[in-house]
């Protein structure tokens, strides 16, 4: 197995590794745009054609996809005892992180005006977790955990494949409700609402480029946390990185998906040999081989760079989902990264961490919008409104400037509405301008 090469002089290669397309496939768009409108117009009805027609999976006989909470309880109870316990670790680490990400709102008050920002969390909102080639349990946690903690009231869950420990992990995260189907009807289900399935505020977690789509065409109606693009790894090593550990690290992002993006960029050409040999080694005896082999022929590349310099401004350029620095002075190269969605510093911080078990977000920026996104977070659960409050001294205070910039703008009713309430405090105020 080996990476495509490119020199960072050749700044053409460069530019292309770096410019990834967030535009779907038009088929796809044209499809999901029908899903939707089937699915908005008749609900339930829709949403079943579909998932037969898709997954082949009927409702239940209550007519309606919703898992019943008793399944729940049977799912839990037949996980292993330590696969429950790391669950319940990972969801504890979470929420010890997130939720010193809680907004508070606060109050200003100035001569007769008082203004409050009041923060609040959504009334509901939908989590997809993907199902099909993996079961994501971790997905389910990283979702609805930060929701919880954000005060949200109901958590909806959709996924294709309901796993006994994708439920568990649901009712550890204190998830309302589950319904088993996926793909862009079960995006629709959640942004339109059916006769089943509730209308949520805001729809959360990754999915295939159909979830994407169906995203990206219900944003506006609902709120979305992002339109995810492939999964994706930048490692930065250096002469004295761990060749087996490199290599494992980008097999771990490249079995995600066959158009999972896992990128080295290194100062040494030797150690991409060494990662090559090692990358044909581990394959072997790897479950997911042929996804992860086929990830790596497609996208699969190492950069080699003059410096470690260098190797931060491709970083930066590339804004990639996970970062990995496996080079000397690692801790003083972390803080030259600004365009990241997680960063994991040194050779004992692999990647696999941040998915499962650290606390962070694993739901991250993906396709270079590292450059203005940030990670899932309590803030995304979690809404803000001003409350204005003026007693009549407050608006005599303010009355001449509202109206002169109101009349700046041609908007005279803007100005008479405030006037009218205050005729003789205006009279004095244009006064004393003469």
């Amino acid at each position: 197995m080996q990476l495509r090469r490119i020199q960072s002089s050749d700044r053409e290669a460069v530019g292309r590794l770096c410019d990834r397309s967030a535009s779907g496939d038009p088929a796809v768009e044209a499809r999901v745009r029908e899903i939707v409108a089937e699915v908005r117009e008749r609900g339930d009805a829709a949403v079943e054609e579909l998932t037969l027609q898709l997954d082949g999976r009927a409702p239940g006989d209550d007519g309606s996809y919703e898992i019943p909470k008793a399944r729940w309880e049977q799912a839990r109870a037949s996980l292993a005892p330590d696969i429950l316990r790391a669950l319940e670790r990972a969801g504890q680490r979470i929420v010890d992180f997130h939720r010193h990400q809680v907004e508070e709102g606060y109050v200003v008050e100035d001569e007769g005006v008082r203004l409050e920002l009041r923060v609040r969390g959504l009334s509901r909102v939908g989590i997809y977790v993907p199902g099909g080639t993996a079961a994501y349990p971790s997905s389910v946690l990283m979702n609805a955990v930060p929701a919880r903690v954000a005060g949200v009231g109901e958590v909806i869950m959709v996924t294709p494949g309901a796993t006994p420990a994708t439920l568990a992990a649901a009712h550890i995260a204190e998830v309302d409700r589950v319904f088993e189907i996926g793909g862009a009807q079960a995006v629709a289900a959640l942004a339109y609402g059916t006769e089943t399935v509730p209308r949520v505020d805001k729809i959360v977690g990754p999915g295939n480029q159909w979830v994407a789509a169906a995203k990206r065409l219900v944003f506006g109606d609902v709120d979305i946390d992002s339109v995810a693009g492939p999964s994706e790894v930048l490692i930065v090593a250096d002469e004295g990185a761990e060749p087996r550990w490199v290599a494992a690290d980008l097999l771990a992002q490249a079995e995600h998906d066959v158009v999972a993006r896992a990128i080295l960029v290194t100062t040494s050409a030797a150690v991409v040999d060494a990662v090559d040999a090692e990358l044909t080694r581990q394959l072997t005896d790897l479950p997911r081989a042929e996804i992860a082999r086929a990830s790596l022929e497609r996208y699969g590349t190492a950069v080699i760079v003059g410096s470690l310099d260098e190797a931060v401004e491709i970083t930066n350029r590339y804004a990639p989902e996970h970062v990995e620095l496996q080079v000397h002075g690692a801790v003083q190269l972390a803080d030259q990264i600004t365009c990241a969605g997680a960063v994991f510093v040194g050779p004992f911080t692999p990647e696999a961490a941040g998915d499962y078990m650290a606390g962070p977000n694993h739901v991250l920026p993906t396709g270079g919008s590292a450059r203005f996104a940030s990670p899932l977070g309590v803030y995304d659960f979690r809404k803000r409104s001003t409350v204005l409050r003026y007693t009549h001294a407050g608006l005599v205070r303010q009355v001449a400037d509202i109206t002169r910039l109101a009349k700046v703008e041609g908007l005279d009713a803007h100005g008479r509405s405030v006037a009218m309430r205050l005729a003789p405090a205006v009279d004095e105020a244009e006064d004393d301008d003469e």
